[in-house]
């Protein structure tokens, strides 16, 4: 079983950045597509950005794109999302997760593994 922790949410002001961190125990990360969904109140959860296993392939959310940057270390078995410029709609809870399948998916339903989630809130 593959658990997932994130940290690295806060309170932050327009145009200025945070960087997520998820951290995997149980199985090892390289196994498994990387993604970073996000959650508003009151709205569906989100695509934000997925990385392949060996962090070679990455595809972003056109509201993210050039402003938010995903890695990972598989020796660390952590993921990483570098958030910079961020607006006041950037504002949710962060899910990373985990997929096992062969092609990589922009789906929720898709992934296997969640963790808790980090609120990320950007006042304006």
């Amino acid at each position: 079983q593959l658990q997932l922790v994130e940290s690295g949410g806060g309170l932050v002001q327009a145009g200025g950045s945070l960087r997520l961190s998820c951290a995997a125990s149980g199985r090892t990360l390289s196994t498994y597509i990387m993604a970073w969904f996000r959650q508003a109140p009151g709205k569906e959860r989100e695509f934000v950005v997925l990385i392949s296993r060996n962090g070679g392939n990455t595809v972003y959310a056109d509201s993210v794109k050039g402003r938010f940057t995903i890695s990972r270390d598989n020796t660390e078995n952590t993921v990483y999302l570098q958030m910079n410029s961020l607006k006041p709609e950037d504002t949710a809870v962060y899910y990373c997760a985990a997929d096992r399948g062969i092609l990589p998916s922009t789906l929720p339903q898709r992934y296997d593994y969640w963790g808790q989630g980090t609120q990320v809130t950007v006042s304006s």
